[in-house]
């Protein structure tokens, strides 16, 4: 007779900080992450926070040209923007957590393929290396998105 017995995803007992973004850019809650990316409490606070950080720092340096030229405008956080005739209210808040939230996600799938050595943990890798990409992708577009660019580069030879 065999027992199966589910570890279930406990809950971490304790609250996620926010994480203090530069003041143009909203502040980042990593339950909000969590919530919109399906991510359980297997995956710990500290993780989350360190991920979160990166991304946040990548995103930023990427946008760094297209923020400071809206503070340069007078638009001093990313609310006080004005929104597109073609765009719904709140875009380019919605975008810009896209963008630090895939990034996030993509550089968690890498750190756990890296978790089992073993044959089945190399195969595992290669698995997720193709959503990894497409997170990747994803917060490419949302930052395409954020600064009127299409989202890929044609040139003729």
């Amino acid at each position: 007779m065999s027992s199966f017995i589910s570890a279930g995803t406990p809950s971490s007992g304790t609250a996620e900080q926010t994480i203090q973004n530069n003041g143009f850019w909203p502040d980042i809650q990593p339950s909000d992450f969590r919530e919109r990316h399906r991510l359980d409490s297997t995956i710990t606070s500290a993780r989350i926070e360190s991920a979160l950080l990166a991304a946040m720092a990548t995103v930023n340096r990427v946008l760094r040209n297209w923020q400071a030229a809206k503070v340069e405008a007078g638009y001093l956080t990313v609310g006080a923007l004005p929104i597109p005739v073609w765009q719904a209210p709140g875009v380019f808040r919605g975008l810009y957590l896209r963008a630090v939230f895939s990034t996030a996600h993509a550089s968690l799938i890498e750190r756990y393929a890296d978790f089992d050595a073993t044959n089945s943990g190399h195969e595992r890798g290669e698995q997720l290396a193709d959503p990894a990409d497409g997170y990747r992708r994803d917060a490419s577009w949302a930052i395409s998105e954020i600064e009127g660019r299409p989202h890929s580069t044609v040139e003729l030879i």
